[in-house]
């Protein structure tokens, strides 16, 4: 018996070398850690129970038959976040490039199947060359076998993925399945074809940082919804992540102490400028209203002209949505649209309420927009919310004009309770443009069209343009001071926290892709 013992003690030793000294060091003067180094950070300390750490490689072609790696290149297991149960798969990049063949995907696979049957969330680190040639189709039939369960558990259990390293070709798309997606600066890139294969077809001259970098994905392509400057940064957003979501779609998100105390925030009074195409930042109103420092935005360099991101509020986390004036106006496009409406189905999906404050013009005109499907993909917003069936809240500040009005989370797709400030314009369009198409005859025949225009304007905005119109026909529940706005929010919250809406009965609604 002790024999044995030795004996495991040898392999186990071996399977936690990770491919030997070099090549944790080459790993390390890349300024990256080792996968399992990341496992430690990330969970809480003692608490990581190994699963599969003496599988090995399934292949003997093309000389795999030479050499033995235990783990084949993935470590895959169970631990606690703040303690939480979370399941984890950290590749290992020092292992045949962190590969992913028949015995690697196994084992993500075999997590994932843990995560669903007991209802935790799954993160991946992912630092892989991608599809192991020397396998052939099975490491692409790996692939698929992690997309499906990708797929399966969407919804179900919140799922998360860090890019530490590649990750290229077909591995690709399983952090595009998953609910986050964390890059590294410098040392991570995404891509499906490289700058090679890019170089053959087009003839574009472009680096793998400039292709599929953290800052390309997080500002172009909206493919990274967060980025650190390194891999400890990196792991210390992703348990914070966790610490506003919910193990799963059957509990409700995690709540923190909180002591009420005054809840008035006479800063609001005077947030909104007096000349009402003067930007703010929504960021100033968004934080004198949820806990103080509990925000984590997401998306915060894609679609500028909308914030997203979780906070809490009385200690109770919330998904916020909101217009940003200071870019562009604050107006919908096809980026702010689609950007939103996937953090709102997330948000429904994990009963995570939430709270949207609107300061919206209208969407964004131009044929760009027009021909890259404004119609479709301002539509997925709207098909959002009015999915969505956690408690919702909404707060006009300023401008809430047209179609844009309906959208961002109006009473009549749902909302439940919609709350206004005294200067909000809750119209079809501006004052001047309606003014210009109600009154064209009569401006053109006045002696002073000018004048006969700015008395029509200031007519047509005393009357249509304010909140009271729409609070009068029910539209907007009241109209509140800004400073008195958290006041609200929270008895708001607290009215709709046993809320239960059913949706009808059908197997899936079809958003419009």
């Amino acid at each position: 018996m002790k024999e044995q013992f030795e004996a495991l003690d040898a392999r186990t030793a071996e399977a936690l070398q990770g491919g030997g000294q070099d090549r944790i060091a080459a790993q390390h003067k890349k300024g990256k850690l080792t996968a399992r180094e990341r496992v430690d950070l990330l969970l809480d300390e003692g608490s990581f129970q190994e699963i599969g750490q003496l599988v090995t490689h399934r292949s003997d072609n093309f000389g795999l038959d030479k050499q033995v790696f235990l783990g084949d290149g993935v470590v895959t297991g169970h631990g606690r976040i703040d303690g939480r149960l979370v399941y984890v798969f950290s590749q290992d990049f020092t292992v045949l490039g962190g590969s992913l063949a028949e015995a690697h995907a196994a084992k993500i696979c075999r997590i994932m199947d843990l995560a669903m049957q007991n209802g935790a969330p799954v993160i991946g680190l992912n630092d892989s060359g991608g599809a192991r040639i020397q396998e052939g189709v099975v490491s692409l039939a790996g692939y698929a076998d992690i997309f499906y369960r990708n797929v399966r558990s969407s919804g179900v259990v919140p799922q998360i993925s860090a890019i530490l390293g590649p990750c290229a070709g077909g591995a690709v798309y399983s952090p595009a399945l998953t609910d986050f997606v964390m890059m590294t600066e410098g040392t991570s890139y995404m891509f499906v074809t490289g700058p090679n294969v890019v170089k053959t077809v087009t003839h574009e001259e472009v680096s793998s940082e400039d292709l599929g970098g953290a800052s390309t994905h997080a500002s172009k392509s909206g493919v990274a919804h967060f980025t650190a400057p390194n891999e400890l940064d990196a792991i210390r957003q992703l348990r914070q992540l966790i610490s506003y979501i919910p193990s799963n779609c059957e509990e409700d998100p995690p709540m923190v102490d909180y002591q009420p105390g005054d809840e008035l925030r006479p800063e609001l009074d005077t947030i909104i400028p007096e000349n009402p195409n003067q930007p703010y930042d929504i960021r100033e109103v968004l934080n004198a209203v949820i806990d103080p420092d509990s925000s984590m935005e997401v998306h915060a360099d894609y679609a500028r002209n909308m914030v997203i991101g979780f906070a809490r509020v009385a200690g109770r986390t919330v998904g916020c949505v909101a217009n940003q004036p200071a870019t562009l106006a604050g107006v919908l496009d096809i980026d702010a649209s689609v950007k939103a409406a996937r953090f709102v189905r997330f948000c429904d999906a994990f009963n995570i309420p939430l709270l949207v404050f609107v300061d919206v013009p209208g969407f964004l005109p131009g044929t760009d927009q027009e021909w890259r499907g404004i119609i479709n993909h301002g539509a997925k917003l709207l098909y959002a919310f009015s999915e969505a069936t956690v408690p919702r809240i909404t707060v006009i500040t300023r401008k809430a004009y047209g179609g844009a009005y309906d959208v961002m989370n109006s009473k009549h797709i749902g909302a439940d309770m919609n709350f206004a400030w005294p200067g909000a314009e809750i119209a079809v369009m501006g004052a001047k443009g309606a003014a210009e198409i109600i009154f064209k005859g009569e401006i053109a025949k006045a002696a002073d069209p000018a004048a006969k225009l700015a008395e029509k304007e200031a007519e047509y905005k005393k009357q249509f343009a304010n909140p009271y119109e729409a609070a009068a026909r029910g539209y907007v529940d009241a109209v509140i001071r800004p400073s008195e706005t958290r006041k609200h929010i929270i008895a708001s919250l607290d009215m709709l926290r046993n809320k239960v809406e059913k949706l009808p009965r059908k197997k899936h609604g079809n958003i419009p892709l």
